[in-house]
């Protein structure tokens, strides 16, 4: 059996003291050994040069460090520079998402969906470039059906796709059986689960509504029961996290790509639980 890969996702710092946290942060993660980190790309790229010079500081310690890009509000010319100023600096690896528009911007752009931006990718650079697509096991909250959702990420994967990273779930059966539909539409790439660790249960409620995730009513109702005890909604979210990696690890997926909002403790506390060891 291969061994399970972990990465690790992280959004650009606006701030100095995000700066230091953010490096601290991967220190410390890094002991983890993971296979890459991904650097968010904010709506229609207003993260850009934020999410260039993270990516770039990442890549200098050694890491493999993969830069989101999305293709919402965006023009095939500025799309060709951002890859091209990536491939100068050595990049290899990059998630390529539709991604939202930011508000009060009206065009949509020269590509509209992620299939098109991976097959842009291709055409404009072969396999330079290692692709990530995103994928969604309760299904991407504008999709008009399952089925039409499922196409969709067949499409990506055909466009030259070489993995996935699925949003976060609680439901592992959400996972497996996604990944069970998929294979029946020709998708032999590894689809890998996001994980979102719990640490603060308005936030997680906040960002569930915003991208459509469940969060299962047992999980919510003992998270609110919680109150301010923040101590104890931190262990509760440990030991639910815990328990589905290790049944989506049984179960056979390839790796665990967590979503740190640019904290270590809680993803590396779930990692030590599930056996990897820090170096």
């Amino acid at each position: 059996m291969k061994p399970i890969e972990l990465s690790f996702e992280f959004f650009p710092p606006k701030t100095q003291e995000g700066v230091d946290k953010l490096r601290a942060t991967r220190a410390e993660l890094k002991k983890l050994a993971p296979k890459f980190v991904s650097v968010t790309f904010g709506a229609g790229g207003s993260t850009q040069q934020g999410t260039l010079d993270t990516v770039l500081e990442m890549a200098a310690e050694g890491f493999e460090a993969a830069p989101h890009l999305s293709c919402i509000g965006s023009s095939r010319e500025n799309l060709r520079a951002i890859l091209a100023q990536y491939r100068s600096h050595g990049i290899r690896h990059i998630v390529a998402l539709r991604g939202d528009l930011p508000s009060g911007m009206g065009e949509v752009g020269e590509l509209r969906y992620a299939s098109e931006l991976v097959a842009f990718i291709r055409q404009e650079h072969g396999d330079w470039f290692n692709i990530e697509v995103a994928a969604y096991p309760e299904f991407h909250p504008q999709s008009k059906s399952p089925r039409a959702d499922l196409e969709n990420f067949a499409r990506k994967v055909k466009a030259g796709a070489n993995s996935a990273i699925t949003q976060y779930f609680f439901n592992a059966d959400s996972y497996f059986k996604f990944v069970d539909e998929a294979k029946k539409l020709g998708v032999d790439v590894p689809i890998v689960p996001g994980i979102m660790p719990i640490t603060n249960f308005s936030q997680l409620m906040r960002f569930s509504d915003m991208c459509g995730a469940e969060v299962p009513k047992w999980i919510a109702r003992r998270l609110e029961s919680f109150g301010d005890d923040r101590e104890s909604i931190r262990a509760f979210g440990v030991e639910v996290v815990t328990g589905l990696c290790r049944r989506l690890i049984d179960g056979g997926a390839p790796g665990l790509h967590f979503y740190t909002l640019n904290g270590a403790w809680a993803a590396r506390t779930v990692c030590e639980g599930l056996g990897f060891k820090s170096a």
